[in-house]
């Protein structure tokens, strides 16, 4: 076996005892007994939202391409003068603004796996050219693994590729779940510009690159399957564009025509980004199951909605991602429409409908809350 097939094993190796978070010891596993309370469904509250925003079903184009467009030009605009900025508290302002319009251009790829294409024609090609080959995070990545997470037999098990029981977890689990997510450029740089190319002649590589690195996850227990089909070459023609541009990003700064000063921006302003979006995704569920498959409702009242009237949310958990809660309710409602069904089914149900009690102030108050479970656990 190459050398290189010896390093990523250890590197893997190193890296599911580093991300794994106690796991073993935190969950039982998926064939742990289903308690009673965990699979009972509120029907009314199921119905009650479905019948209240049937027809909020139908994808803006207008809206998607405009947000996105705006999204773009915002956060590379500032980029830009983080680049050119004469000061360093000019070169940091410009960096937050564009952490937070790179963000939201970045979370149109949960809409990416729920939308279908036919309805925003084009829309996955114009993200791809403008977001997801520029940061390096391709909607295949995505594509194909998110709706796993939304599959009510996998959601808060083993075999979610997106949950991690971190309430139940160490102390230590929370610093480090979002730590490890400052490193994510690099990382990806790395998966392009050499893994890419070098999987490309190594078939027991290739392997080891579509299990562990082409997706979005934070369950290290995940495996990839490999990609077939439409999509298979699909997911090639964009994995040699990201690896085309990393490989042209690392030769220019090499050969000095970027400054290195940039690519320095650059990666923080990424890693920004990749640490607001673990922040994000640290608070989007309460992350209380230990392994048991949930029911519809169990599942909602472990997720959670940030609504109105609290205002920074809109800046860390935009394209919808307030209502993270109800999209597990309504997975196919697009973002854009949330606040409206929100606000419909808020109003019909009773104030003792469990519906109610997914909704939260805001991330400071949830992090206190999850922080302190991991305490409790560990008693």
């Amino acid at each position: 076996m190459p050398p290189i097939s010896h390093y990523l094993q250890a590197m893997d190796r190193a890296m599911d005892k580093a991300l794994r978070l106690d796991r073993a010891s935190a969950a039982p596993g998926v064939d742990a007994p289903a308690r009673p309370d965990r699979m009972l469904d509120d029907k009314a509250m199921l119905r009650t939202a479905a019948e209240l925003t049937r027809e909020l079903n139908t994808p803006s184009p207008t809206i998607y391409w405009a947000d996105l467009l705006a999204s773009c030009v915002v956060g590379y605009g500032a980029l830009a003068a983080a680049f050119l900025a004469p000061t360093l508290g000019w070169t940091i302002v410009a960096g937050v603004v564009a952490v937070l319009g790179l963000y939201r251009a970045m979370s149109f790829i949960h809409e990416l796996t729920h939308v279908k294409h036919a309805a925003l024609p084009g829309f996955r090609l114009g993200w791809n050219v403008l977001v997801g080959v520029p940061l390096l995070i391709p909607s295949f990545m995505y594509e194909g693994v998110h709706n796993l997470h939304h599959a009510r037999t996998r959601y808060g098990t083993a075999e979610d590729p997106e949950y991690l029981p971190l309430a139940l977890m160490k102390p230590w689990s929370l610093p480090l779940f979002i730590l490890v997510s400052a490193l994510a450029p690099v990382a990806l740089l790395f998966r392009y510009a050499v893994l890419s190319p070098l999987s490309a002649l190594i078939p027991a590589l290739r392997r080891v690159v579509v299990e562990r690195y082409s997706a979005l996850s934070i369950n290290p227990a995940f495996r990839r399957r490999p990609p077939e089909g439409a999509f298979k070459a699909q997911w090639r023609r964009i994995e040699i564009a990201a690896s085309l541009w990393g490989i042209a990003l690392i030769a220019l700064v090499a050969t000095g025509i970027v400054p290195l000063r940039w690519f320095v921006i650059f990666l923080v302003v990424a890693s920004g980004v990749a640490v607001i979006n673990q922040l994000r995704t640290l608070v989007a569920h309460l992350w209380e199951n230990e392994g048991e498959p949930m029911s519809v409702t169990a599942q909602y009242l472990d997720t959670v909605n940030v609504p109105p009237p609290a205002t920074l949310p809109a800046l860390w958990a935009p394209v919808g991602l307030r209502y993270h809660a109800l999209h597990h309710l309504l997975p196919g409602v697009p973002y854009h429409a949330l606040g409206e069904a929100h606000r419909r089914i808020t109003a019909a149900l009773e104030p003792g409908s469990p519906y109610h009690k997914a909704s939260y102030a805001g991330m400071f108050g949830l992090v206190v809350k999850i922080g302190r479970s991991t305490m409790i656990a560990r008693r």
